[in-house]
């Protein structure tokens, strides 16, 4: 056919060569930014760097916009209610000035029992096959749901749990004999000052003399659970470790915040901003709005801290 049609092959040879030409010199624009991001990272994959910077800007927008929140309901911080209870009824509680917008570079799941007992971790899987990876959990009641999962999600971290008005592990690690040796439980409290004479009922450390104790630098997971007096230990921490990175990767901590006002649990909260805490998770305790009847006083926070060198951040770009 082309043989015998030779004016008809060049034409379709001319319309071959126009059309590779056509696509040849089409510039093709270059990828938008990915989504969350205030830099090009063009068609390849953020580095962890490049995350965490993104998280922080982010992040900073949200302090930004809870100076704006504290403007429309005061305007002054003195003049905002936890939790409103009058008319006009206005649209908020203390926790909407303090949302969890910081992301965990890693993935994040929730490791222990559905319902109360469980928390939101990052990046577990970093320390999978860490040698020497430490857990602290202060406030075990009953319920060892995290601390079992944590131990037997990895393969050489090991727990050292305290609660004074317990006298062992929950029964989900110690009905565990292969995760059990590497629980070490202790009926102590977590306190902002040491108390454990020997008259001192029940005894009360804080986490930097525990630390010394037990020979530990550095905590991967750090879990408190302590019935309001998380703002004292806190408050202590900060003092203790405030020249230097705090000495944990991640903070799992249920907030208690009764009878708080907004400005003292502002400073608070600020204060561990400044520390380099960045919370990454949120998740209101509902059982005991059901229970109690109540405002939702309590609150499940989890924090990535981005200070210092560590397994969730490598060579942090905070320093």
């Amino acid at each position: 056919m082309i043989r015998q049609h030779p004016a008809f092959a060049l034409l379709i040879l001319f319309c071959i060569l126009g059309i590779t030409l056509l696509l040849v010199s089409h510039v093709i624009p270059a990828p938008e930014p990915l989504l969350g991001f205030d830099f090009d990272v063009g068609d390849r994959l953020p580095t962890l760097k490049e995350r965490l910077i993104s998280s922080e800007s982010i992040f900073q927008r949200t302090i930004e916009r809870r100076h704006d929140l504290i403007t429309v309901f005061g305007p002054r911080k003195e003049q905002v209610k936890p939790f409103p209870k009058d008319p006009p009824y206005p649209p908020y509680t203390l926790w909407d000035f303090f949302p969890a917008s910081f992301a965990c570079p890693w993935e994040v799941e929730r490791i222990g029992g559905m319902g109360d007992g469980g928390k939101f971790a990052c990046g577990l899987s970093r320390l999978q096959r860490k040698q020497d990876c430490v857990i602290y959990s202060f406030g075990i009641n009953t319920d060892s749901s995290f601390e079992a999962e944590a131990l037997e999600r990895t393969q050489h971290c090991e727990v050292w749990g305290y609660d004074f008005s317990v006298d062992k592990f929950g029964p989900q690690l110690r009905n565990r004999p292969d995760l059990a040796s590497r629980g070490h439980f202790f009926p102590y409290g977590l306190s902002g000052r040491d108390a454990h004479a020997p008259e001192d009922k029940p005894p009360m450390y804080r986490l930097e003399t525990l630390m010394q104790m037990n020979g530990h630098f550095f905590i991967d997971i750090l879990k408190i659970d302590i019935e309001m007096h998380e703002f004292g230990v806190m408050t202590d921490i900060l003092q203790s470790f405030r020249n230097q990175p705090l000495p944990f990767g991640q903070l799992h901590i249920e907030i208690h915040a009764w009878h708080k006002n907004f400005p003292e649990f502002l400073g608070w909260w600020e204060a561990m901003e400044d520390a380099g805490l960045r919370p990454y998770a949120t998740e209101p305790n509902l059982v005991y709005v059901n229970y109690a009847r109540s405002a939702p006083e309590l609150s499940e926070y989890s924090f990535i801290n981005i200070r210092g060198k560590h397994e969730l951040i490598g060579d942090t770009p905070f320093e």
